[in-house]
């Protein structure tokens, strides 16, 4: 049977696991590590499950607990989340999901997080000439109350080729346009954890039609797809 839910057991892990970031430790709890590693596998399958009622997913990827530490100044060895990325299906469905479980840092996120070059060209394009839609989709009430505001990195001024007095120069600046929502540990442990996950892939789909039209036509509205 899938797990449905993130239990305690989890979360103490994770708290453990922070608290004594070293390969010592860790084999030493190994066993306890596949354990809570296996339930919470289970758990993103069920929000796979679920993805695949209302969207197609093409794969799911659970992420390692061991960090590359080759170029960092941080040379802990181990993250203290566990995390799962699913990709959508086919070229003409844009944007991913994206679980994160972290004792008080859990959330989800979606969206475009390192758009390609020529993705993102086209998105400013696209605001260049229009963007009433997509900030009709971003304003709407029912979807802030779930995502709240637009985030991602940005640039300071107005990438090359762009007028900087443009007046959607707030969104060319982006560099990734994605939203987040963040849980507490109370909401992660409820029994309605993986619904309130699921309602809130679901509310993206306006944002997520619109970038997928955007990214698979060009100007004229012709399609790029062959």
């Amino acid at each position: 049977m899938s797990q449905t839910v993130i239990t305690k057991n989890t979360l103490d892990f994770l708290n453990d696991l922070k608290k004594n970031n070293n390969r010592d430790w860790f084999e030493q709890h190994k066993k306890r590590f596949k354990v809570q590693q296996a339930e919470v596998k289970k758990f993103f399958q069920v929000v796979m499950d679920k993805l695949n009622m209302h969207d197609k997913i093409e794969k799911m990827k659970v992420f390692r607990i061991y960090r590359d530490i080759r170029f960092s100044k941080d040379k802990t060895p181990y993250k203290f989340n566990f995390s799962a990325s699913f990709t959508r299906m086919g070229a003409d469905r844009r944007g991913g999901y994206y679980v994160h479980i972290q004792p008080e840092g859990s959330f989800i996120a979606t969206g475009f997080w390192n758009p390609e070059k020529d993705d993102l060209h086209r998105i400013r394009k696209e605001f260049e000439v229009d963007a009433i839609e997509f900030r009709c989709i971003m304003e709407n009430h029912d979807f802030q109350k779930i995502w709240g505001s637009l985030e991602g990195e940005e640039l300071k001024t107005a990438p090359k080729g762009f007028d900087k007095d443009d007046p959607n120069i707030d969104l060319i600046r982006k560099k990734q346009y994605i939203f987040m929502r963040r849980f507490t540990d109370q909401e992660v442990l409820a029994p309605d954890f993986v619904e309130k996950i699921n309602e809130s892939f679901m509310a993206i789909r306006p944002f997520f039609d619109l970038m997928s039209n955007i990214l698979t036509t060009d100007l004229n509205g012709e399609s790029l797809l062959g």
